[in-house]
């Protein structure tokens, strides 16, 4: 198993590899947590302000990492392997102290006068917490890879 975690991969063997093939489901769930959130009244401004700077720097930086290793920029070195690790390692942190924000305030929501946004809330508090865990497993994954090199 070493000698398959060691190779970065590069062009579509992205979408066949672990913990590669995570990218997708990474940028579905970070894109539903920017959507939902993005719909509902934002309020308190400064925990909802800080959902919506996770899931989009989240969304777009995977997306520029999925292009960098889908183009092969990354050459299979082992430097490019740490900072995958350490991407998606600080990637887990934000979305986890987001998570959390967001379902502190999703349970502040007066439910009886605001179901709507309480509805559009909850979706995005579970799809957070989906995308926590898929940052999570990506980073345990490529510390893996990172220390096969």
């Amino acid at each position: 198993m070493a000698s398959t975690m060691a190779n970065l991969p590069s062009g579509m063997r992205i979408c066949t590899t672990f913990p590669d093939l995570l990218y997708l489901p990474e940028l579905v769930f970070g894109g539903l947590v920017w959507i939902l959130v993005a719909c509902t009244l934002v309020v308190p401004h400064n925990p909802q302000g800080w959902v919506m700077f996770v899931s989009v720097f989240c969304f777009i930086m995977t997306f520029i990492w999925m292009v960098v290793f889908a183009c092969g920029v990354h050459r299979n070195s082992s430097t490019w392997a740490a900072a995958d690790f350490i991407y998606h390692g600080i990637a887990a942190f934000f979305y986890l102290s987001a998570s959390v924000a967001l379902a502190k305030v999703t349970m502040d929501i007066d439910k009886t006068t605001n179901t709507r946004n309480y509805k559009l809330d909850i979706s995005a508090v579970v799809f957070s917490y989906v995308a926590t865990l898929l940052y999570f497993i990506h980073t345990f994954l490529s510390a893996i890879r990172w220390k096969s090199f």
